[in-house]
């Protein structure tokens, strides 16, 4: 069994980050989805947040569960016997980034592969703190994460922060599923 492991601290989860995982869940038996707990940035989510956030986005993969971590992500991955770490990327700086602790955790953990997926175009400018960012000014951030997690922005923001725009559609085996 193929099994992969897609880390981040996921503040909050978007639709990016989404359709990684939804890429990933296809081409492994099973993807565990980590999020780091003490990350060495200010978060606006709590890690009990962000693991609500990322089950709901994500419970209609079966061959997914999310755990929480600290520490090496290479160590991680050995606790839960992963053969692959899955990183998304955006652009040249993810993948020069993600290719130097790749290498780092390759002299770590030499029968841990990386595989990097790029995202979709329609996602290649969107991060985390760029959808905090505009939904902390009030901007219409409707078509970059599911609805949960922008009633949470909105929570956290106490602001509206999308209009009526386009609905999300999102790949899953072949068929694209209506994300409301």
């Amino acid at each position: 069994m193929r099994r992969a492991l897609y880390p981040g601290t996921f503040d909050p989860i978007h639709n990016g980050h989404i359709d990684i995982a939804v890429r990933a869940s296809v081409l492994f038996d099973e993807v565990v989805v980590a999020i780091y707990d003490a990350p060495p940035k200010k978060l606006l989510f709590t890690t009990q947040e962000r693991l609500d956030l990322a089950q709901q986005a994500l419970e209609h993969l079966s061959n997914l569960r999310i755990v929480t971590y600290t520490g090496l992500t290479v160590e991680c991955a050995r606790e839960h016997k992963v053969d692959v770490i899955v990183r998304g990327l955006r652009n040249v700086a993810d993948f020069e980034y993600e290719q130097q602790i790749g290498w780092a955790n390759a002299a770590l953990a030499p029968h841990i592969d990386l595989c990097c997926l790029f995202c979709n175009n329609d996602y290649a400018y969107l991060s985390a703190t760029i959808l905090k960012e505009v939904a902390s000014l009030g901007g219409d951030c409707g078509a970059w994460a599911p609805p949960h997690v922008l009633d949470a922005l909105e929570q956290k923001f106490d602001r509206p922060i999308r209009s009526s725009g386009p609905k999300i559609y999102l790949r899953h085996e072949d068929k694209l599923v209506h994300r409301d």
